[in-house]
């Protein structure tokens, strides 16, 4: 069990920045270039980790101290989710509400982070992305409490063991409630139509605008928490809509299964995010409140079909 317990610890932050290359990778191929190499990221954070830090003068102890929060919460929450296992729902830390106000919490900091410095750019993507975040919580929280309708718990592990057994007459809601989920994902991870993860454009940045006053270790522990949040959406998305194969004991032979599953599942949702960016242009910040509105309407009508 602690074996089982260590891998689930280490598997998102080991596994997060090969997921974001390969999503890099792919939108390369689309646009007709090579690419970088998909293990990329993991050489841009070990190059950052060896530069020097410039911090304002401006800067308080809430500059200083966000980065190690939000790598913090990223890391509490990957331990905290059914990643390739649901033997753990005994953890108080996965209750549904916990884990999307941790992911709150971590986007509060980023946010105070980036107003502290009294930079301009810091403050409009601050305005931004709190705009953003606000709108995007309740079509988030309703898209998994549709689930947890299901399976009678706001236990996460609990949930993914319930909906597993569901039979497939059953998944119309859960299929309404995973659209909704899924245009959450991409407004809480700043993917398109939200935000352009690769933009340092004044008049498009979200994200970046909120980290231009960071450098060094303190960039590279924002940086590998926002590949982790982004691998964790991606599992919360594979493993609650569709957790078939996620192992229901500590056996070596199911283990190895749900790792193997959890990979398959975890790629095809982050192709479809590589596809899907690369077929669309980013929305213009004032039509983002009605593609989250729909996103809410559409975990809403997940939760009448069950109630």
């Amino acid at each position: 069990m602690v074996i089982v317990w260590t891998i689930q610890l280490l598997l998102v932050p080991a596994l997060s920045p090969l997921f974001i290359g390969i999503v890099r990778k792919v939108k390369a191929r689309f646009q007709n270039r090579v690419g970088a190499s998909i293990c990329q990221p993991y050489k841009d954070l070990w190059k950052l980790f060896h530069k020097d830090e410039v911090i304002s003068k401006d800067a308080s102890w809430i500059f200083r101290f966000a980065p190690y929060l939000i790598f913090g919460t990223t890391l509490v929450i990957g331990a905290s989710i059914p990643v390739f296992a649901s033997i753990f729902s005994n953890n108080f830390l996965s209750d549904l509400l916990v884990v999307i106000y941790l992911i709150a919490l971590g986007t509060f900091f980023l946010a105070l982070a980036g107003m502290d410095t009294g930079s301009a750019f810091g403050g409009f993507g601050s305005s931004r992305e709190m705009t953003v975040a606000a709108l995007t919580e309740g079509g988030l929280m309703f898209s998994i409490l549709a689930l947890a309708f299901l399976a009678k718990s706001t236990n996460l592990f609990s949930i993914a063991g319930k909906i597993a057994s569901l039979p497939l007459i059953s998944f119309t809601p859960v299929i309404l409630a995973f659209l909704a989920f899924l245009i959450a994902m991409l407004a809480e991870t700043a993917r398109f139509p939200f935000d352009n993860p690769a933009t340092h454009l004044e008049l498009t940045m979200i994200h970046e605008a909120m980290i231009l006053e960071y450098s060094g270790k303190k960039l590279a522990l924002i940086e590998w928490a926002a590949a982790n949040k982004f691998l964790i959406f991606l599992t919360l998305g594979a493993n609650l809509f569709f957790p078939w194969g996620i192992a229901a004991s500590a056996g070596p032979g199911a283990i190895l299964l749900g790792l193997i599953l959890f990979a398959v599942k975890v790629l095809l949702l982050a192709l479809f995010v590589a596809i899907l960016e690369s077929s669309i242009a980013k929305f213009r910040f004032f039509r983002l409140p009605d593609l989250l509105f729909i996103s809410f309407i559409l975990s809403v009508i997940a939760v009448s079909l069950i109630i």
